[in-house]
């Protein structure tokens, strides 16, 4: 209950502040669960603060490069030509 009574809280206070743009909520409704996630995984000691802030970092870090492989595939088979 206490949970889901922080979460409704969490969402009051965006809708106050005057987040009328649909990209602003979302971002700041992942933010918020995003933080949950984070504050679950530290309760439960599975790893420390650190390990999680090296692994965040790496997955972005894998993540624009996966992006950046993606945009060069997507060129180059975008001038590819047969020739008869």
């Amino acid at each position: 209950m206490t949970k889901s009574k922080f979460v409704i809280d969490k969402l009051a206070k965006l809708f106050e502040q005057g987040l009328i743009s649909y990209k602003d909520l979302s971002s700041e409704i992942i933010n918020v669960l995003k933080s949950k996630r984070d504050e679950i995984v530290f309760k439960m000691k599975l790893v420390s603060k650190e390990e999680t802030d090296i692994l965040i970092k790496r997955v972005e870090n894998l993540e624009k490069k996966l992006e950046k492989l993606e945009k060069n595939n997507l060129k180059k088979k975008a001038t590819k030509v047969k020739k008869p």
